[in-house]
């Protein structure tokens, strides 16, 4: 499996890179603003969602990865608590709004209700992966991930288990 090595410029790009890091795992202490530089750094576990093809075990692996964001004007969090830095995070999403293009808010969405966001002059994003995958045992479910189609069971397709 070749290593990611992703840059991101635009909003169709960032979300290319939010599906890739859907999942990932970060500890607190690993994510960092360094306004002197205008970047925010972390480096995560993502969950290597191209491999995990089957339902088996031996499919799912994680990947050490690094996630950029230059240009960076402020950060803010919302209950991130700073002074946990062993506490772990589930990334959900990477979201952008337009400010005053090419301007904007970048928006990293916890598990948790826990945010991070990035006022930024634009996006200029990186996601580089560290080092070799390692075999994990369990793959991120979500809820409604065994739920049947809304079309599906309108339909009657959603099979009758004799109920």
């Amino acid at each position: 499996m070749t290593p990611l090595k992703l840059l991101a410029l635009d909003e169709e790009d960032l979300a290319v890179v939010s599906s890739h890091l859907q999942d990932a795992v970060v500890r607190v202490g690993d994510m960092a603003y360094l306004p002197s530089q205008k970047r925010f750094a972390a480096v995560l576990n993502r969950f290597d969602w191209e491999s995990a093809v089957g339902e088996k075990a031996q499919d799912y692996r994680r990947r050490r990865t690094a996630l950029r964001f230059d240009r960076v004007l402020s950060a803010k969090h919302k209950d991130l608590r700073p002074n946990a830095p062993d506490r772990v995070l589930s990334l959900l999403a990477i979201h952008f709004e337009v400010g005053d293009a090419p301007s904007g808010r970048v928006t990293l969405a916890f598990s948790g209700d826990v945010t991070v966001q990035l006022e930024v002059e634009c996006l200029e994003v990186e996601l580089r992966d560290l080092g070799p995958a390692w075999p994990t045992r369990n793959k991120p479910e979500h809820p409604g991930d065994d739920a049947v189609p809304d079309s599906a069971a309108a339909s009657g397709d959603a099979g009758a288990s004799g109920a």
